[in-house]
């Protein structure tokens, strides 16, 4: 396989001075990931316009190289990101170039010299944190660069970023680009797309059988670089031993069924071969898009092996507390419930040994969410509120536009043949 066709960002080589095994910190923390990520053109396409991020912070090293692959993760976390460019041209391959760069230059910026070996673990909220500013900031330089650039007018991206520290995996999302967890048997989306079909399912407009077929199903309601300030969806999963992580471009959820993909994902245990396989059968089902995929395995003394008692996996909703860095609370395991009352204001803290918001939240639970283990858009009562950022137009309104460009567009095809 020729590595050179695979890799899509620098290699930064971890100083010499670290070890990989440097990745235990401190508060004990042991947990240990094998890696690989690959993205393709499809069939399509003339360029590829995705890129994807792998990084680990704490030894400043990102890419592919072999010691990354299989690793343990430092007391500052890891980062895995895709990002989805568009805008035509080469515009859309230099949105995503763009994120994935500075995305990894801001998470990394400030956490101190990666050659000491007294580094100080990073808390979950300041990397939560991180990430959201990191995303922002993406968002905000790609459009500034569209601007400046008449070529590159219209340029964005989409982008789904995974941080890790300890036990706990935060995502960023904007877009429809997505991530899934894969936890025994039972495969999880646990991003949200911020695209129209996906809203007007969630407002039961649309029915899952529909939406295969909806002609506007390639309409997101928000990227970065395509307005000045972008509304980061954060959410988290608290990882158990054995847990895979599968991030994608919509070249994969898009051609791929849901029950193929969690198969793929188990039809290996090398990362290598598993996105060598996803991409193939993304390339067999058409390959009408872009391809990326990052699959990760976690495991290390730190998780918990999986239990029937366990919560079900599923799309979780994170809430950052005070917005000074200095003052987060540290969220070591013995102090989750006293996390749950801090990000709630004051109410009653969740069950110990849990990150999710206490139960005085309940009440903003919606019906039915999308996306469990029987995949497309069927509901799963227990997910959190979905609250897709970027849009606030009333659903009828949304209706009422989409079907006004219709009779438009029929209108004007009516005329041209009449002419």
């Amino acid at each position: 396989m020729d590595e050179g066709l695979l890799v899509t960002q620098p290699q930064t080589p971890a100083p010499s001075s670290v070890s990989s095994d440097q990745g235990e910190s401190s508060s004990g923390s042991d947990v240990r990931v094998k890696l690989f990520a690959r993205t393709d053109v499809g069939q399509v396409r003339e360029h590829n316009e995705d890129n994807f991020l792998v990084g680990d912070l704490t030894r400043r090293s990102r890419g592919l190289l072999e010691a990354n692959r299989a690793t343990a993760i430092g007391p500052q976390g890891a980062v895995f990101a895709v990002c989805d460019g568009m805008g035509g041209a080469a515009a859309g391959e230099i949105a995503s170039q763009l994120a994935v760069d500075i995305i990894y230059e801001r998470l990394v910026d400030g956490l101190g010299d990666s050659q000491s070996h007294s580094q100080r673990p990073i808390k979950r909220d300041d990397l939560a944190r991180r990430l959201v500013r990191s995303v922002e900031t993406a968002g905000l330089r790609i459009f500034h660069e569209a601007k400046a650039d008449r070529s590159r007018r219209g340029m964005g991206t989409t982008v789904t970023a995974a941080a890790l520290v300890d036990d706990v995996l935060f995502f960023a999302q904007v877009g429809d680009s997505r991530g899934y967890i894969l936890r025994g048997e039972t495969l999880v989306q646990v991003t949200r797309d911020q695209s129209l079909v996906n809203q007007l399912i969630e407002a039961g407009q649309l029915t899952e059988e529909e939406a295969e077929t909806f002609e506007h199903n390639n309409i997101i309601l928000q990227a970065l670089g395509t307005s000045d300030t972008v509304q980061v969806d954060l959410t988290y999963v608290e990882l158990r031993k054995g847990d895979i992580l599968l991030l994608c471009s919509d070249g994969l959820s898009g051609m791929v069924r849901f029950d193929e993909i969690r198969e793929l994902l188990k039809s290996s245990v090398e990362p290598l071969d598993i996105c060598k396989g996803l991409t193939e059968r993304a390339n067999m089902a058409g390959g009408h898009d872009n391809i990326t995929v990052i699959v990760v395995q976690f495991d290390g003394q730190t998780l918990k092996p999986l239990d029937a008692t366990d919560e079900p996996l599923k799309y979780r909703k994170y809430t950052l507390g005070d917005e000074s860095f200095s003052e987060t609370v540290p969220l070591a395991a013995g102090d989750r419930a006293a996390h749950g009352a801090a990000i709630a204001g004051g109410e009653a803290s969740a069950p110990a040994g849990s990150l999710r918001p206490p139960a005085a939240n309940a009440a903003t639970s919606r019906p039915p969410g999308p996306w469990h283990e029987q995949g497309g858009h069927r509901a799963h009562e227990h997910d959190d509120r979905i609250d897709i950022p970027g849009t606030h137009v009333p659903i009828w309104m949304v209706v009422g536009i989409v079907f006004g460009v219709i009779v438009l567009l029929a209108g004007t095809a009516f005329l041209l043949l009449r002419g």
